[in-house]
């Protein structure tokens, strides 16, 4: 019988499916489906950093407004029930989720700066998350900040969220450092269990008519599969930390891409959003299909079988190949 479990941050998976981060995991009749077609774990929807701040300020100036006034202060104490919507009501789908479902789930906390982090991260591990995804999201945007200032943010965060919990951390990684493996073996020594690879920043477009700055949202495809491949075919084996694709998941040969460059997981929410939750099931089938006909046994068995390490011209992966690649291309006659 093929065998598709793996293992990610110390929990183990049943196949390599992940459902990503996303509006989709806000849902507990989704997740329930998402278990049922055959996802072996969740990343739940984001807790923002600027909720976690809302809430402390809206709940400091409403505790300490009128306070010099008459009695009648004591009715511009907010509704604890109004809040519960907000972080506190992360928390609960955490518990609701945990009891619902047998697959594992993690948390996720997007923002950049410690703030009120290590403390959700805690009530997060209290809830029941199986383990916490960092979605660290900042833009350079001060001239006077350095690459290696970033760099020290990421690390100073790690190291001050793990500190304070005992689940596993996985790191949500943009694709634009400039010392990649680096980072990532900065970031394997301050605590993070595993690292997902890579983010999709999301980019506003200009809008003519009305000179407005709006937001678009443009789902993955699996073209963007090959930046994953390549780094995480790099990684492999250099880093103490687990990896996972996350953009560009789309297909079951994307996801064998993903075990063979040497991922633990493949991540995915474009597919979901495009064709439906249930498309699940024939991924999970065309995998079981194409390890039985290629005589595969088991995920681990491919596992890291065309990492750099292990292909017989690992400068594929480097720049040494970058002529090759272009002249493989050939003018087309018009």
């Amino acid at each position: 019988m093929i065998d598709l479990s793996t293992n990610y941050l110390g929990l183990s998976l049943k196949n390599p499916l992940v459902a990503s981060s996303s509006p989709l995991c806000e849902n507990l009749d989704n997740i329930r489906r998402m278990e049922d077609a055959g996802i072996a774990a969740v990343v739940l929807h984001s807790l923002f950093e600027e909720q976690i701040t809302l809430q402390s300020i809206d709940l400091d100036h409403y505790l300490s407004y009128g306070t010099d006034s008459f009695s009648e202060a004591l009715s511009y104490f907010p509704d604890m029930s109004y809040y519960n919507l907000g972080p506190e009501g992360y928390l609960e789908h955490i518990r609701k989720t945990k009891e619902a479902v047998n697959i594992p789930i993690v948390a996720s906390l997007n923002g950049y700066s410690t703030g009120g982090w290590i403390k959700y991260a805690r009530l997060m591990e209290e809830a029941g998350a199986d383990a916490l995804e960092l979605n660290i999201y900042y833009v350079a945007t001060d001239p006077y900040t350095t690459g290696q200032d970033v760099e020290q943010m990421y690390i100073d965060l790690i190291e001050n969220v793990a500190s304070g919990i005992k689940i596993p951390i996985a790191v949500k990684l943009s694709p634009y450092f400039s010392a990649t493996a680096n980072i990532a073996h900065r970031l394997s020594k301050s605590g993070a269990r595993g690292l997902v690879l890579f983010n999709r920043f999301y980019q506003p477009d200009l809008d003519l008519d009305n000179l407005d700055v709006v937001p678009n949202l443009v789902l993955s495809t699996s073209e963007e599969l090959r930046l994953r491949l390549r780094w995480v075919a790099i990684l492999h084996g250099k880093v103490d930390v687990d990896l996972a694709v996350t953009g560009g998941v789309h297909t079951a040969q994307d996801v064998l891409k993903c075990m063979m460059a040497g991922a633990n997981a493949a991540m995915m929410t474009s597919a979901l959003l495009l064709r439906g939750i249930g498309y699940v099931s024939k991924i999970y089938m065309d995998l079981l299909n194409w390890m039985e006909e290629n005589e595969y046994e088991s995920i681990y068995q491919m596992q890291g079988s065309m990492s750099q390490k292990s292909v017989a011209d690992p400068t594929a992966f480097e720049r040494a190949n970058y002529m090759r690649v272009l002249r493989s291309y050939a003018m087309r006659e018009r």
